[in-house]
């Protein structure tokens, strides 16, 4: 399979297409009558006069959250042949990604991070596109209103605008115009926000919003045992992407390293952004999964031995959806 995906057929769309249906029949097998949906924020809630909660059957819910992964695939997919950070055009970013955001049950149905992450995708979008732009202002303005849309439907989103910043310092000159139109950007939304509030005669709750900000940093995490046997696969994979990167790194151009830069960070920075929601959730850890099915993609794109790349492959599916059947 990882052969067929190397080559960037239309045709392999049908196995994307397989794929998602595959990463997720273990969990229609097993899964709960009802699952929650919060679409947005408790602050923002009632900006929402509509009771959606309850609104999907859990078949239902499963359904729409595999067409939003499908859809973000292929966006990711042509973001990153767009922009040739691969150095050559396949279907491998999609598939991993597919792969990715299927990891644990939590990220099989709908949620806020699963909607952000086309705030994601679109933030790279343009943050990739600004070595070519020949104003960047306004491009960091409007990465600071979709930081602030992220943020409303989803607070640890708050974060993602360290990678605006980081973003501007790498792929332009260092202007400080650039990162006041990004906040300006943020501040345009919540000022709006906060007029409704306002007319609401709730205002002092608006500036309650950011209490979760001041949350202690916590000391562990807590994910099931059986949970960390799949992410030993996947720190498996990454290392050896790393030392596929490594390789080809300070050959690849400019453009392209400091692609790979960005994409690191943001792991880094969505990944600790968790600790601001008190009710944390293994689902906040799809907002990694865009760079990490990038950094994977790499690695499965690249790799010679295919023994070691199809068994490790087929490790990973396998390992995903034993879980999936198996809840303990």
């Amino acid at each position: 399979m990882i052969n067929i995906l190397r080559t960037y057929n239309p045709l392999n769309i049908i196995w994307l297409v397989l794929l998602i249906i595959v990463m997720r029949l273990g969990y229609i097998i097993k899964a709960p009558d009802h699952v929650n949906f919060i679409f947005v924020e408790s602050f923002t809630r009632s900006l929402v006069p509509v009771n959606y909660e309850n609104l999907f059957s859990t078949p239902v819910n499963i359904f729409l959250a595999a067409l939003l992964v499908f859809g973000q695939a292929l966006l990711v997919n042509f973001m990153v042949n767009g922009y040739n950070l691969m150095g050559k055009p396949s279907f491998m970013p999609g598939a991993l990604f597919i792969v990715a955001s299927s990891m644990f049950t939590p990220f099989l149905v709908l949620s806020p991070p699963l909607i952000c992450n086309f705030l994601v995708i679109w933030m790279l979008f343009r943050l990739f596109g600004l070595y070519k732009a020949d104003n960047s202002k306004t491009i960091a303005y409007d990465l600071g209103i979709m930081v602030a849309v992220g943020s409303l439907i989803y607070l640890p989103f708050v974060y993602m605008v360290l990678v605006v910043w980081i973003g501007l310092m790498l792929f332009k000159p260092f202007d400080l115009r650039d990162f006041i139109a990004s906040i300006f950007g943020y501040i345009t939304v919540f000022f709006f926000l906060a007029v409704y509030y306002y007319l609401n005669d709730k205002l002092d709750r608006f500036f309650e919003i950011w209490l979760p900000l001041g949350t202690k940093f916590p000391v562990s995490i807590h994910i099931s045992q059986y949970s960390y046997s799949v992410l030993i696969v996947v720190l498996v994979i990454f290392i050896l992407s790393f030392f596929k990167l490594r390789q080809v790194f300070y050959k690849s151009f400019i453009h392209v390293r400091k692609s790979y830069q960005l994409l690191g960070l943001l792991f880094v920075i969505g990944g600790l952004a968790f600790y601001v929601k008190a009710d944390f959730r293994l689902s906040h850890f799809l907002l990694c999964a865009v760079p990490a099915s990038i950094f994977m993609a790499y690695y499965f794109l690249y790799a010679t031995r295919r023994w070691l790349y199809e068994i490790l492959f087929l490790i990973l599916i396998s390992s995903i959806i034993y879980f999936q059947f198996n809840t303990f």
